[in-house]
């Protein structure tokens, strides 16, 4: 609550009060001019991606390409050229990957421009909006609700200024700000206006770290990525005794020639880094994000995109998401006999007392814009706190009155008869509001008390005419929505029953304080109203703590300490930019409908990663016990780099490729590493006891001149065909293009086996008939096991 200037003067169309004498006009453009020269600026840059540079580091100094690139080096000097084709792939993987996400940064940030906050500054006594990167030393920034204070300062003016600083100290209730008081950047403002001269800019700002962090592409706290590290830190620790066990096996227990002997070992230890699958999953994520920035939906969060598909439980705000942001007085329904056109002169002045009116008022402004030179000499601004909002005013007969807009259901007693009307208008689905006279002043503590109800104002609501189809896709996918809103109860179950949405509708007042109460009481009901902002906080944390897995999309600053709590915190674009700042997608073209496009990339993403995953594993599982077999047995390892060159290639890297990229509707489930290894444990060891088995019948069956490349020919036919049955089975369910897939990389390899330059190249040729055949008789014997295998673990070891 403030007291208006009586000299500040209003626009006769925009009810903006208009800088009066006396007050503070802002710097000069001299004086801003001289202030970029000192460097007096807001420079810190709010990324929404990693830099170039970050991104070619990232992709390029892992620890598996150093790995590879050190035998590759080493393979360039003892080995023939086809025996260092594994380097190049991997130098043509990194390629992919730095494009691909270089691509994405592209994308995110044109979008961040899009929905970047645009601070009023005032200078030389004219508001206007600039970048945020524009802001100077002692610039006066112009604050109302919603908006981010984005760089640190202290107040000038205030009108009932109530900032929420719940982001930087956890105290959820707001602070009502006076001239002389501080306020931080990263709080923003939930109710009144005001403004403020920057007292530290960039790099010294309290939090301008908040800003920078909450609109990074990141890939961090993904259980897909964790997972896929934990899988990668156990693979490495596996590696480095096995690879220890081949060199000494294969070096000196044999006594081969050394670049013989080199050139084995190097191909048992290069199958055992899944080094695309890092790549792969950066290259899907990147891939997610071009194609929701098509959508205009932007990612500010990567594994966002991954989270959403993991949501059971969505809860919708009623006001932005499910219906449009503006509304119409369709009625105005005076009490006790009030005069009309009084009311008219009284909601009029109301509108123009309010600098920054919200919907509501904005539609009551539309309605009577008439104020008729009545004079505001005390305002109180809305907060979704309190439900109203209120001014006093000096009317034209000189006569002073105080009045009250708000919910009907807070400014009366229980069982007042306005009551039972304004709930017959919410079965509707209309909205209602109450004008009271305040018995009492405004700054009173419980002014409400004693209103004397004057009129009911009925709005209508816009229904968004994509969020019927909206929610009706969440409900064929098994994903709940919950409706939470600061309106009347009765009111946004009508609207949700419109939408086709049923349930039991309940006033959040009647909600259980306690966790696990308010948990049940959640479960059981879909549409909630008159919730208070920390309540909606409250109520995702019930659900969390049920294992629900919980966005919240929201455009209000009531929505803020939801949004940020929420495992995804959806924005629209046109909301507050304190959503927009702590929400993890923001929709720009402020569509809901958008909402299955983000759900549908997450599925697509986090299935086929899981699907290709057991491909590289499968192969890494092999490659151990291979060599551990070579170790024990004391033999020569079956395999050189380009024969397991060719079978990755065919049987993982390009398969693989277009498997990730692969349309997906299955819903996420948890548990990633156990659920791709339980399935690369037992095909790796297939693969592995059936292609050992051939190579120990193979020594034995050929001998002489060129035993070895015959040997080696037989035991990649196995492996070939037992890692192509590997590939079948995770194609499944098979469509037209995954068949053709998988036929064309079984006729690529047939095409090596037929064709003379490209026996030679791979050194693979089938000696005789005897020993092929049995190889593919054993790879048979394999797939059966396999298939055994997989069926049992699906059973006995679900997921």
């Amino acid at each position: 609550m403030t007291h208006i200037d009586a000299g500040a003067e209003l626009d006769p169309v925009h009810p903006v009060p208009l800088p009066a004498p006396g007050r503070a006009l802002g710097l000069t453009a001299a004086e801003v001019a001289e202030r970029v020269a000192r460097g007096e600026v807001n420079d810190v840059p709010v990324r929404s991606s990693r830099s170039t540079a970050e991104i070619v580091r990232a992709n390029v100094f892992t620890r598996f390409n150093a790995i590879i690139g050190v035998l590759w080096l080493i393979m360039l000097f003892v080995a023939p050229f086809q025996d260092s084709l594994f380097g190049y792939v991997i130098l043509a993987n990194t390629g992919i990957g730095i494009i691909q996400e270089w691509r994405a940064k592209k994308t995110l940030d044109s979008l961040a421009v899009i929905g970047e906050a645009r601070p009023t500054v005032r200078r030389d006594g004219v508001a206007a909006q600039v970048a945020t990167s524009e802001i100077v030393l002692g610039d006066l920034i112009e604050i109302g609700p919603g908006d981010k204070i984005v760089v640190d300062g202290e107040c000038v003016e205030t009108d009932g200024l109530e900032v929420d600083e719940s982001l930087l100290t956890g105290e959820a209730d707001p602070v009502l700000k006076q001239p002389g008081d501080q306020v931080m950047s990263g709080s923003f403002v939930v109710a009144g206006g005001g403004a403020f001269t920057a007292a530290r800019v960039g790099r010294e700002a309290y939090a301008v770290q908040l800003a920078e962090e909450a609109s990074r592409f990141t890939l961090v706290h993904s259980e897909l990525r964790s997972g896929i590290s934990t899988i990668l830190k156990y693979v490495t620790w596996m590696m480095i005794p096995t690879a220890i066990g081949l060199i000494i096996s294969q070096l000196v227990v044999k006594e081969n020639a050394f670049k013989d002997s080199v050139a084995r070992t190097v191909g048992g230890i290069v199958p055992m880094v899944p080094e695309g699958l890092v790549l792969l999953t950066s290259v899907a994520f990147a891939i997610g994000v071009i194609r929701l920035g098509r959508q205009q939906c932007l990612v500010q969060e990567l594994p966002a995109i991954e989270g959403l598909a993991r949501v059971d439980t969505v809860c919708l705000d009623k006001t932005g998401t499910l219906t449009e942001g503006g509304m119409d007085v369709t009625e105005l329904r005076p009490l006790d006999g009030a005069d009309e056109s009084y009311v008219r002169k009284v909601l009029g002045a109301l509108g123009e007392s309010d600098p920054r009116p919200n919907a509501s008022l904005q539609a009551v402004i539309d309605a009577y814009p008439d104020g008729d030179d009545w004079r505001c000499t005390e305002s109180l601004p809305f907060s979704s706190a309190r439900k109203y909002s209120g001014a006093t005013f000096s009317e034209s007969t000189g006569e002073s009155s105080t009045w009250l807009l708000g919910a009907p259901d807070v400014l009366l007693a229980d069982g007042d008869p306005a009551l039972a009307e304004t709930e017959r208008l919410n079965e509707e689905g209309l909205r209602v509001l109450l004008l009271a006279r305040a018995a009492g002043d405004l700054d009173a503590p419980d002014v409400a008390h004693g209103a004397r109800p004057t009129a009911l104002v009925v709005l209508e609501q816009r229904l968004r005419p994509d969020a019927a189809d909206t929610l009706r896709y969440f409900d064929e996918q098994n994903v709940r929505a919950k409706v939470i809103s600061g309106d009347n109860a009765i009111s946004v179950g009508a609207v949700a029953g419109k939408l086709g949405l049923s349930g039991e509708v309940v006033d959040a007042r009647r909600l259980p304080a306690e966790r696990h109460a308010m948990a049940d009481a959640l479960d059981a009901a879909t549409v909630f109203g008159r919730v208070t902002p920390q309540q909606k906080r409250d109520m995702v944390g019930a659900m969390q703590s049920k294992g629900h897995t919980v966005a919240m999309t929201g455009d209000g600053v009531n929505d803020v300490l939801a949004l940020k709590d929420a495992d995804i915190g959806v924005s629209m674009g046109s909301g507050s930019e304190a959503t927009r700042a702590v929400a993890q997608i923001v929709l720009l073209n402020n569509s809901f409908a958008t909402l299955p496009s983000v759900v549908a990339e997450g599925r697509r993403v986090i299935g086929n990663i899981t699907r290709v995953a057991s491909l590289f594993l499968v192969k890494t599982v092999y490659s151990v016990l291979l060599a551990i077999l070579v170790v024990c047995w004391q033999v020569e390892y079956p395999f050189l780099p380009r024969h397991l060159t060719l079978l990755s290639t065919l049987t993982i890297g390009v398969p693989a490729f277009f498997l990730a990229l692969a349309p997906n509707g299955e819903r996420a489930k948890p548990n990633f590493v156990g659920r791709v290894m339980r399935y690369a444990i037992p095909g790796g060891v297939v693969a592995a006891l059936a292609t050992f088995v051939t190579y120990l019948i193979a020594r034995h069956y050929y001998t002489g001149p060129g035993a070895l490349d015959a040997e080696t020919s037989a035991a990649t036919l196995t492996l070939f065909l037992i890692s192509m049955w590997v590939l079948a089975i995770i194609a499944r369910p098979y469509t037209w293009w995954r068949l053709c897939l998988v036929a064309s990389m079984g006729l690529a390899f047939l095409v090596v086996l037929v064709v003379p330059r490209l026996q030679e190249f791979f050194a693979l040729k089938l000696v005789g008939a005897t020993m092929p055949w049995l190889a593919v008789g054993i790879a048979a014997v394999a797939a059966v096991a396999l298939e055994f295998l997989w069926r049992w673990v699906d059973r006995r070891l679900p997921v």
